[in-house]
């Protein structure tokens, strides 16, 4: 039998063995690998600027339209209080330097990621944006106060903003708070995209680029048309050549006289014809499907295990199950009903005669 203290000294040894096989599997990632893939590339704005000082108002113009707005970061922002950008110049740190940053501080936004400007300071000749509340945590009074080794306030959560730096040469011109989003941009994107134009941007170059030109393809759906030219000014819906059993197609009319009209012609959700009619040139129409085999992931089903495609004809559901064999005839629909007694109903007297009872019950 193991005593007690030989048996806990069994376990501690196992622990030691474990503990060793552990610490041999530790190894460090390197800034070479941690930032990998990170994005440096850098392409200066290009936007005028007015030459006089910033104005008192317009101070508090930039605050109120600045303030609080939110965009979405172009690039890696990095925890603290290390990047400068000068106004339609380069951005600092470098490439290199900019990388151990990223390294040693940690991200505080990855591209794509929505910050918010938290606070802005204005002076002198540059402008300092706190993204998702900052590098630095507020100071607390309270923190510095204890009750018998008791601190009174907590300590609160670690800050992990960002600090962006908008450098002019000379004094802050009379910008306004569009003009600041222009230069920004390196950095953060504040445009706002309609639901067409993101969905845009998840679609092939080809068709990508069609939306961009502002053409419409044969067998484009409407959220790719929307996006390509808007709403349209006017909508006919019609039915292929006067034909009661023709299909039934909608028409979306853009532009007006003199100006290029285009016809753009739908059935179910899919353009079928596009006819553009230009002063003084002949009319194209283009009913030949444009989109390259393109194929809209959302009009596709994936067939699951277990799955039946439907037996009956294109476009038509397929027969409810039964229980009855092929073949078999389906049972009468008029069942036989129950009939409800009338109000002179025969019955019979104590001397065996019939008599009539209003109430009494029958059933035929």
């Amino acid at each position: 039998m193991v005593s007690r203290t030989h048996r806990w000294a069994l376990i501690a040894g196992f622990l030691v063995l474990s503990i060793g096989p552990l610490k041999s599997q530790v190894f460090v990632v390197g800034e070479k690998s941690a930032t990998d893939g990170l994005a440096t590339d850098f392409t200066p704005t290009d936007v005028p600027l007015p030459t006089s000082t910033l104005s008192e108002r317009g101070r508090r113009e930039l605050v109120r339209n600045l303030e609080a707005e939110q965009g979405f970061a172009h690039r890696a922002l990095p925890m603290g209080a290390g990047l400068t950008l000068q106004a339609n110049g380069a951005i600092s740190p470098g490439a290199a330097e900019y990388r151990q940053m990223i390294y040693q501080k940690g991200q505080s936004a990855g591209p794509g990621d929505r910050v918010i400007i938290t606070a802005m300071t204005i002076k002198g000749d540059r402008i300092v944006f706190d993204l998702n509340g900052g590098p630095y945590a507020k100071h607390r009074f309270l923190s510095h106060i204890s009750l018998n080794d008791n601190p009174v306030a907590q300590p609160g959560e670690q800050p992990t903003g960002a600090r962006v730096t908008l450098v002019f040469k000379g004094a802050v011109p009379e910008i306004s708070a569009p003009e600041v989003k222009a230069l920004l941009e390196p950095v953060i994107d504040f445009g706002v995209k309609s639901s067409e134009q993101a969905y845009a941007d998840t679609l092939p170059a080809p068709l990508k680029s069609a939306i961009a030109a502002h053409e419409v393809l044969v067998g484009m759906n409407h959220r790719m048309v929307l996006a390509a030219l808007g709403a349209p000014e006017s909508k006919i819906r019609e039915q292929e050549s006067g034909d009661p059993n023709g299909a039934r197609y909608e028409e979306w009319i853009y532009g007006h006289v003199p100006q290029t009209v285009r016809f753009i012609r739908f059935v179910g959700d899919r353009v079928t014809v596009v006819e553009i009619a230009a002063m003084g040139k002949q009319v194209e129409i283009h009913d030949k499907d444009e989109m390259g085999g393109y194929q809209d992931p959302t009009l596709t089903r994936e067939i699951a295990l277990g799955d039946r495609k439907p037996t009956g004809e294109e476009g038509t559901p397929a027969a409810p199950p039964t229980l009855r064999q092929p073949g078999e005839a389906a049972p009468p629909t008029d069942m036989n009903r129950v009939q409800f007694p009338t109000t002179n109903q025969p019955t019979v007297s104590k001397g065996g005669s019939p008599t009539t009872d209003p109430s009494a019950p029958h059933l035929q």
